[in-house]
């Protein structure tokens, strides 16, 4: 059995495990467990009743919170002509073409999200195999492939999260930080999980959502009462 921490070990004795919590005592929990030495991050995991092995199970989308997200997250766009003058506008923190292919290449990622206009995907597409298992290529469905890059741009800068369900049925957000009044964390809850929600499968029968637990960057996990 790992070895955790005496705060762990002391922050997780205020959450009872065999208990679901309605969302608002489960931010305050959330909160109270999550101070550390830094502003910790607020996750929600959804337990899903699907298999992503069948397509229209493979729950994956993009959203922007209505409070943000509290990180700040650097953008890369990769794009020529006018759109690398309009991602510069935006706020882009890299912006190129071919050069910008060749770093990435090289190596070089620093940067948290990759958004790419549909012309450069040719050359993008060749990256797959380095971009892929980061979650960092551009898709169409995360809105990271578009002709609008002012927009998906700002969008990130405003606090967007991407979810994908894992190949356990699993789906991971942020919803924001610890800092963050505990309104604006149930605000941005409330909007990823009726997101969620709305994109269950038809094919799916029975219980949809089998667990939802929220938990910051160092504590424990906290089970929220499903709503039906």
């Amino acid at each position: 059995m790992a070895k955790v921490s005496k705060r762990y070990a002391e922050v997780s004795k205020l959450v009872d495990r065999n208990k679901t919590y309605p969302i608002e005592e489960a931010v305050a929990l959330a909160k109270q467990t999550g101070k550390c030495g830094f502003d910790a991050s607020v996750e929600v995991n959804f337990r899903l009743n699907v298999d992503p092995r069948h397509a229209d199970q493979q729950i994956r989308g993009a959203m922007v919170l209505p409070n943000g997200t509290g990180k700040t997250q650097k953008v890369c766009v990769v794009a020529q002509g006018d759109k690398e003058k309009e991602a510069q506008e935006a706020g882009a923190d890299f912006v190129g073409g071919a050069d910008i292919i060749e770093k990435i290449q090289k190596g070089w990622m620093d940067f948290d999200v990759l958004i790419a206009t549909p012309d450069m995907m040719g050359q993008l597409g060749r990256l797959g195999r380095v971009l892929g298992p980061k979650g960092l290529m551009p898709n169409p469905k995360t809105g990271t492939v578009t002709m609008d890059v002012a927009k998906a741009v700002d969008e990130v800068k405003k606090g967007k999260v991407t979810y994908r369900v894992d190949k356990e049925g699993n789906i991971n957000v942020m919803i924001g930080k610890v800092s963050f009044e505990d309104d604006k964390l149930i605000e941005n809850f409330r909007a990823i999980y009726n997101t969620i929600a709305k994109a269950r499968p038809t094919t799916v029968k029975g219980t949809y959502m089998k667990n939802l637990v929220l938990s910051t960057t160092m504590g424990p996990g906290i089970h929220v009462t499903i709503e039906r």
